[in-house]
């Protein structure tokens, strides 16, 4: 049996431009379904000021509260440090680095819409994310 502290620990950075949205909602359901089998980070490109308050709204509707997340400044140390990169519209935004896996998700941008339409975005990230957690957590 391997000890803990011995195991490898996969790390996900989810990005997407304004870290308000479908990458913090990633982000969210991955430490909430992954526990302490990954670490888990999110960034943007060009982050916003705030969590899209729909996000927030939509996110609290599934029990998970993401009202203390903060958009973060994606910097080439927060990929380095990554095994599993998942972009979310960042483009060319997103610094590439060898022997790193780079995932792009398409998805629409939450910013701007009311949680009608952030619900199915959010329900599309979940399977995308338990999809992921299965493949690095076996």
């Amino acid at each position: 049996m391997t000890d803990r502290s011995e195991a490898v620990i996969p790390r996900v950075l989810f990005v997407c431009v304004h870290n308000a949205g479908r990458s913090q909602m990633a982000a969210a359901f991955l430490e909430h379904l992954g526990g302490d089998r990954v670490e888990v980070r999110s960034a943007g490109s060009a982050p916003a000021d705030e969590v899209n308050p729909a996000v927030v709204e939509a996110m609290g509707e599934v029990g998970i509260d993401i009202t203390a997340g903060t958009p973060k400044l994606l910097t080439p140390d927060a990929v380095r440090a990554s095994d599993v990169v998942v972009t979310m519209g960042c483009g060319d935004a997103c610094p590439f680095f060898p022997g790193k896996r780079y995932l792009d998700w398409e998805l629409p941008d939450p910013a701007g819409r009311g949680v009608e339409a952030v619900r199915p975005i959010r329900d599309r990230i979940k399977r995308h994310v338990e999809d992921l957690l299965r493949e690095l957590v076996p």
